[in-house]
């Protein structure tokens, strides 16, 4: 390979790199799972320092392979603020149409669900918060839920700053 090729193939590597972050995230992380989210393992993390004096919206990041063998997806979800006090939401997501086709953005066999957790929250209180994500699905007439949960890769958050309405 000449020279030439070499700084074209750079050029086109970082015009890559460039159009692919998205700017309005201030914030994301994520777990992964070898295509087989244990229930027994929730993902857990422990969100950045926040202004307080603004609003943001949480997001649920999501990434599924076509071994997922439903067309939606329970979320128990729990926030720990850090005077003490919890909130607990059971979650339901659509992750197919009613074709089978999957939702969310992606090539091939995987997709990534970005999904609504919290809409204009701000975090007025001084330490650590920490996001739980766990998930509650269960076959049709079970009581006992899915205790290893095929196609689902990644699971995470995004943290954007909100539009002012």
């Amino acid at each position: 390979m000449n020279l030439r090729n070499s700084g074209s193939i750079s050029i086109l590597a970082l015009l890559l790199l460039l159009v692919g972050c998205d700017k309005s995230v201030l914030f994301s992380e994520s777990v992964s799972f070898d295509d087989t989210w244990p229930l027994d393992q929730p993902a857990v993390f422990d969100l950045p320092q926040l202004e307080s004096d603004r609003t943001y919206n949480l997001f649920l990041d999501v990434r599924n392979t076509n071994d997922y063998p439903f067309s939606n997806l329970f979320l128990i979800v729990s926030m720990d603020f850090p005077n003490g006090k919890v909130i607990t939401d059971t979650l339901e997501y659509r992750m197919a149409n009613p074709d089978g086709s999957w939702l969310g953005k992606g090539i091939g066999t995987v997709k990534d669900n970005k999904l609504w957790y919290k809409e204009q929250i701000q975090f007025t209180e001084t330490g650590t918060y920490r996001l739980s994500v766990a998930h509650a699905v269960r076959n049709n007439n079970r009581v006992q839920g899915v205790s290893q949960l095929a196609g689902i890769s990644d699971v995470g958050y995004s943290i954007e700053e909100a539009i002012p309405e």
